[in-house]
């Protein structure tokens, strides 16, 4: 009884967060551990103290496969430097730099756990970063990053914690074992995940039931990160990899329908688990400080390191972004020279006629090649970084879900173990709450500029262009679709060709017309009119459903349908 009461009042708060965080303009995990940290205080609540694998088994896999499964291939592709930089090369310096602050800051301790104690605190959750950046209009490209950077930087850290344990109680023999030991964990990794996403995504495209297929979906972080773990690879670096492979064969093998019920699941799951763990964050503050044997090192002391190793993590990581973006800005030079090469190839293939089927098939390759790194150039061109968006990705170093979880790992064996759970908090809520609580104003100072919502409006009109262009292709030849000799009707095709075009007549119109203008046009007069029909179809229905004239059957599908044709009117987050 006492725990359902918890949870409601958990989910009653997480839920009052999110709303307020809205109209304050404060980020929700922020608000969170603030509430948190107040109610660990208050007489009668409970201490918290939540095992460690009910965050790294139960919440972790989940949560990341969420994120995972909304990453673009193309755009993790494209910044595959920068994310590959700051998830695996910047934590894995961070952990041993931190390792070795802390092993000449705590005597006793030594330099594999401290290293340990490093790998928990190194990795930034952006949960919170990215919460503020979409507020207030970050360049997607930075955006994009720091995702990256969120997703692979927890399974870098997880790994280099667990061969530091094992270094501690000598189970490796030295650096080059513990080297080998990453390297296997991260290969058979990918393996698993990529098996996992390839097997679950075939499966479900053949159910045909959204009730089944959203259950397998449910359980494919699990699938994925528990075979990982048995295998002695990294979990998390498995369900990441399953993530993006499903997410990106979503729209080739799966059916609307799934999708539909992906997103809207996934976004549930992600907000409960993601804003809970913040929540719990705060709670633990309080049972954190009762269990520190001050015989050792008083909390005033632990406290004190742990703000000097949260320095140390700030510093080095602007000392990293700075000339990690000054090598991104040297990019577009090698990208032309490559570009330049699948040019003059693409050339002389040209100059060969009659093509047999292996240059032909070459000649597509190298199309291929050459679009995608004209794309990519034009796009570096566009949102290449400067000094500004690299002191915002400096700044974007909050720790959160994973330091949360993996202090509490730590083995009991370890000298000064509270302690170190102590600092490990002391790190997550600071760079939260300093970091994240300022992050607002740095952007709003620096005036970053994010896309132009004019140029966006006009690219998505374009490529609903190309769209209606290729789909009404399939109309010269009907009855290839339809089947028989029948002859289609030609004011059949024509209200096909009519449905067709209104998405992109629709996005032109929002992208020629100001916003004052846009809500009298045409299109917008259809939508707001088509939506007060039904809403006096639905009150239509109540009253039938009211009156029992009509079977429950036949009811619920009138409402399933009204349903349908509100949601495909309405935009996602308005409310009339």
């Amino acid at each position: 009884m006492e725990l359902g009461l918890l949870g409601i009042i958990g989910i009653a708060v997480l839920v009052g967060a999110a709303v307020l965080s809205k109209r304050v303009g404060v980020a929700a995990p922020l608000l969170l551990v603030v509430v948190g940290i107040g109610l660990s205080f208050v007489p009668g609540v409970p201490s918290f103290s939540v095992p460690d694998e009910w965050i790294l088994m139960g919440v972790l896999p989940p949560l990341l496969y969420a994120a995972a499964i909304k990453t673009p291939v193309t755009d993790f592709r494209r910044n595959i430097t920068p994310i590959a930089s700051l998830s695996v090369a910047l934590v894995v310096v961070s952990a041993f730099a931190t390792g070795f602050l802390l092993n000449a800051l705590l005597p006793g301790l030594g330099l594999a756990a401290a290293i340990a104690v490093g790998a928990v605190i190194s990795p930034p959750d952006a949960v919170a970063a990215t919460s503020i950046g979409r507020r207030l209009g970050l360049p997607p490209r930075l955006l994009t990053v720091l995702e990256g950077e969120g997703l692979v930087n927890d399974a870098t850290a997880l790994v280099l914690l667990r061969s530091a344990i094992a270094a501690s109680a000598g189970a490796l023999a030295g650096f080059g074992a513990a080297a080998a030991d990453f390297a296997v964990a991260v290969t058979v990794a990918v393996l698993v995940g990529y098996a996992v996403g390839v097997v679950t995504v075939f499966v479900r495209s053949r159910l045909d039931d959204p009730v089944l297929d959203t259950a397998l979906s449910l359980a494919v972080p699990f699938i994925a990160f528990l075979p990982a773990e048995e295998l002695g690879a990294s979990g998390v670096l498995a369900v990441v990899v399953a993530g993006i492979y499903t997410g990106h064969h979503s729209a080739s093998r799966l059916d609307a329908r799934a999708r539909i019920s992906d997103n809207v699941n996934w976004r549930t799951v992600q907000f409960l688990l993601e804003n809970g763990v913040f929540l719990l964050i705060g709670l633990e503050v309080r049972s954190l400080l009762q269990n520190i044997d001050e015989s050792l090192l008083t909390v005033e002391q632990t406290i004190l390191i742990g703000l000097l190793t949260t320095l140390a993590l700030i510093v080095l990581r602007f000392l990293w972004v700075f000339p990690l973006v000054l090598l991104m800005r040297r990019l577009p030079s090698r990208a032309e020279r490559r570009a330049g090469q699948l040019r003059r190839g693409l050339g002389r293939l040209r100059q060969v006629k009659p093509l047999d089927a292996r240059q032909e098939r070459r000649r597509r390759v190298l199309t291929r090649l050459y679009r995608r790194r004209t794309a990519d150039l034009e796009l570096e061109r566009r949102e290449g970084f400067g000094w500004k968006g690299a002191t915002v990705l400096g700044w974007s170093g909050m720790r959160g879900v994973v330091t949360l979880a993996a202090a509490q790992s730590l083995p009991e064996s370890f000298a000064y173990r509270e302690q170190l759970v102590l600092i490990a908090f002391t790190v997550a809520v600071v760079t939260l709450l300093v970091q994240g609580g300022t992050l607002p104003l740095l952007i709003r100072v620096l005036k970053i500029e994010g896309v132009d919502a004019d140029t966006d409006r006009k690219e998505s009109a374009t490529l609903f262009d190309e769209l209606r262009t290729e789909g009404l292709l399939v109309l010269d030849d009907p009855q290839a679709i339809l089947g028989g000799d029948a002859p289609v009707s030609e004011d059949v095709l024509d209200r096909v060709r009519a449905d067709t075009g209104r998405r992109s007549e629709v996005e032109w119109e929002r992208a020629r017309l100001p916003e004052q203008k846009l809500a009298r046009s045409p299109h917008r007069q259809y939508r707001d009119l088509r939506l007060a029909v039904l809403a006096a179809e639905r009150q239509a229905l109540l009253t039938a459903r009211a009156r029992g004239t009509y079977s429950s059957r036949v009811l619920a599908r009138a409402q399933r349908v009204l349903d349908v044709e509100e949601t495909r009117l309405r935009p996602r987050g308005a409310t009339s």
